[in-house]
């Protein structure tokens, strides 16, 4: 890729270990570099991830003079199907500066790294890791508490493991451990039936899972809507720490 008219230059990464950061985000597009890229200009970095939690996604970090003309090359490089996703004031400065691209809703990416948080009260569900056989029951709940979930069993990329609490025998809280990469396990599709909500089911199966990605990745992280109350108390009862995010996409047409 060649180098602007600035003093930085751009250049490819190609193994996970030499990427020269240690955000989370950036972590967790990099997966392990196998099908994704890492680019570096100063001291910003930018990772082009295909079809990561269902999104071609561009997560990038570093101060803004550093940013904006490492996203304008990487677009050109890897394709304007590629969201740029990082903190919110970072993207709202990339936007400003690409004229192609339009901002979306803000949200948030929460994480922890160290051990869990201590005991989860139960909410009699005995929260445990679902078989493989369960996946149509998976699939159900999320068809109705949470259809608009990314993440559901067999979904291409995901390789994920799927937790659940049961009430009475059927399944009523579920959350799964999906789109991981070597340092950060990433939690997603968390859905509570509606006639098992407030009874603690959620938490009890989301520490299951974030206790997981922490023993196995070092670091468990999640993306969750600004304007979901219930879920940010929940995350946040459970260690993890909240960062105001942003994407941008193409300007269509």
């Amino acid at each position: 890729m060649p180098a602007t008219s600035s003093t930085h230059s751009t250049h490819e990464i190609g193994r996970l270990r030499d990427l020269p950061t240690d955000d989370s985000l950036c972590r967790w597009a990099a997966q392990d570099l196998s099908a994704g890229r890492a680019f570096v200009r100063g001291a910003a970095v930018a990772v082009a991830a295909p079809n990561l939690s269902l999104l071609d996604r561009l997560a990038v970090t570093g101060p803004a003079d550093d940013a904006v003309p490492l996203v304008r090359e990487v677009l050109r490089e890897v394709g304007p199907s590629y969201r740029p996703l990082g903190d919110r004031e970072l993207i709202d400065t990339v936007v400003r500066a690409v004229p192609s691209l339009r901002p979306v809703a803000g949200f948030g990416w929460m994480d922890r790294t160290g051990p869990p948080v201590g005991p989860v009260p139960s909410g009699d569900g005995s929260a445990r890791w679902l078989p493989d056989s369960a996946a149509p029951e998976v699939g159900a709940l999320l068809d109705t508490a949470f259809p608009a979930s990314y993440a559901y069993p067999g979904r291409p990329g995901a390789r994920d493991r799927w937790a659940g609490a049961r009430v009475d025998g059927r399944l009523a809280a579920v959350a799964a451990l999906t789109w991981c990469a070597p340092t950060v396990g990433y939690v997603a599709g968390v859905a509570t039936a509606a006639a098992a909500r407030g009874r603690g089911l959620a938490r009890e199966v989301c520490a299951l899972v974030v206790a997981e990605a922490l023993a196995v990745h070092g670091t468990a992280a999640l993306i969750v809507d600004d304007s979901n109350a219930p879920a940010l108390r929940l995350y946040r009862g459970l260690g993890l720490a909240y960062r105001p995010l942003r994407a941008a996409g193409a300007e269509a047409g």
